[in-house]
């Protein structure tokens, strides 16, 4: 019998200094261009659960876009320049505030596209209405549709909108669609929807596909979360709706009876060529075509308005957060009223501040969020901040369940307002491509109250004295989950 002797010895050396060489690596890479709760939340995963937090960070730890892709984003943003800047948009509202002017050539500065007057601006607030009258203006087109969505389904519910584009296409329309990869792969109706379009003549594209085996791979949790369509550069919608059923399809809604209440905008005037813009920009990013020989983007005519409208485009292809930079401007704009609508709340540092001051300057801030929650992570982590918010003077509203308020928006004072896709969190800062709009009008704001109004009619108040009843394991919970929500 041979007996085998090993000398522990060695391996634990080589362990200790493997342990202390990723330790070390972690402090210099990890915290570099990083926000430190975020580089703090990635220290803590890699130096208490080590295999875990490095395979963790090496998969999902770079928050940019490849250079690749970035720079294509460079090229775009300087051609928007270039081709926009001693062009006419419109006719401007007078007595515009200081810091309206201010916030306007903020979002020039980081998305390129430029304020535009003489704009007309209509909310549809419910779900099947919108999906109509997209498809009405689809069935109007006579050069063009262009299409973009997270998700896009082809199901009984958005049957309409694809004859829409069926019969525009069987009339010699070009039908061009961006649809999310990640968001739809493996979905109902994922291959039916590919499928269709592809029978009716439409170029379609995925946008950020993850598929290595092809060449294409960035990391799997950035999305293009953008919802807009564009017909022949004169009528735009965006906002907050997929092309999909109000239950997504998906089995765990409908044994729970979930259903997705949305808010979307159609827009008439020279703002429809900066949603074009972004369209456009991400159709090249994806296929290296410029269609500008085909396209005058800024060839634009009046709209029925006169309402003032910046397009706001962000996400990891930009250098910086712009739509946070956004909101926070407009935050500390607020005199009297601030309402923010988001499903999905999860405020970084600067946020938060900002709601407290505006708070502390006796600004009336109210916020809107879902009773119920559809994604476990995020619900825990938006419910770790309203203790704080009702501490501050936040008055917070709760939208009754079975239903998910999804729309995306907020109103300061009685003169301005934001509608896009863009939710209030840090997957949404840093990680989604995202599409706002910003709206000087107070007969927009004005739609807006009224929206706003109805959701409060549907909604209950949180109290500060109903959340100090919250039992030890939520809180556990919500804590816990706010920890992950800083893995960026």
């Amino acid at each position: 019998m041979i007996s085998i002797t090993v000398d522990w010895t060695w391996w634990v050396i080589l362990v200790f200094i493997t342990d202390l060489v990723v330790r070390v690596t972690a402090i210099i890479v990890v915290p570099r261009n990083r926000r430190p709760t975020a580089a703090m939340a990635w220290l803590l995963a890699i130096y208490f659960i080590p295999l875990v937090g490095v395979f963790l960070f090496l998969l999902i730890g770079n928050p940019r876009l490849p250079r690749k892709r970035r720079r294509k984003q460079d090229q775009i943003n300087e051609y928007i320049h270039e081709t926009s800047e001693h062009l006419d948009f419109g006719t401007l509202r007078p007595h515009a505030p200081e810091w309206f002017t201010a916030t306007v050539a903020l979002n020039r500065a980081l998305g390129a596209l430029p304020l535009a007057g003489d704009n007309a601006a209509h909310l549809i607030a419910d779900y099947e209405a919108s999906l109509a009258a997209q498809a009405k203006a689809i069935r109007a087109a006579r050069r063009y549709v262009h299409v973009e969505f997270y998700i896009l389904q082809s199901d009984p519910t958005t049957d309409d909108f694809f004859r829409a584009l069926e019969e525009a296409r069987a009339r010699g329309v070009v039908v061009r669609v961006l649809m999310d990869h990640w968001a739809n792969r493996g979905k109902p109706y994922y291959k039916q929807t590919l499928r269709r379009l592809t029978d009716m003549g439409a170029l379609w594209q995925l946008m950020l596909p993850v598929q290595p085996l092809k060449g294409k791979y960035q990391r799997p949790d950035l999305r293009n979360h953008r919802k807009l369509l564009v017909v022949d550069g004169v009528v735009a919608f965006v906002g907050s709706q997929n092309i999909t059923d109000s239950t997504y399809n998906l089995k765990r809604n409908l044994r729970r009876g979930l259903h997705w209440v949305d808010l979307m905008v159609r827009v008439e005037g020279p703002v429809v060529a900066s949603v074009n813009a972004v369209f456009l920009s991400d159709w090249y990013s994806e296929t290296d075509e410029t269609l500008t020989d085909e396209i005058d983007l800024f060839d634009v005519t009046a709209g029925p308005g006169d309402l003032d409208c910046q397009i706001v485009p962000s996400g990891p292809g930009f250098e910086f957060e712009n739509n946070l930079k956004l909101f926070l401007s407009l935050m500390y704009a607020a005199q009297r009223k601030l309402i923010i609508v988001s499903p999905y709340f999860v405020p970084d540092e600067s946020m938060l501040l900002a709601i407290s001051t505006a708070c502390q300057r006796g600004v009336d801030v109210q916020l809107f969020v879902s009773e119920e929650g559809d994604q476990a992570l995020v619900y825990h982590a938006q419910r770790s901040y309203y203790e704080a918010l009702l501490r501050a003077g936040v008055r917070i509203w709760m939208y009754r369940k079975p239903y998910i308020l999804h729309a995306k928006s907020m109103t300061v004072d009685d003169e301005v307002a934001v509608i896009g896709s863009s939710n209030m969190d840090m997957r949404s800062f840093g990680l989604n491509l995202e599409i706002s709009m910003m709206v000087r009008g107070e007969e927009f704001v004005r739609e807006m109250r009224d929206v706003e109004q109805g959701y409060r009619d549907l909604s209950r108040e949180l109290t500060l004295e109903e959340w100090e009843q919250q039992p030890l394991r939520s809180t556990v919970l919500d804590n816990l989950a706010r920890l992950t929500s800083a893995l960026q």
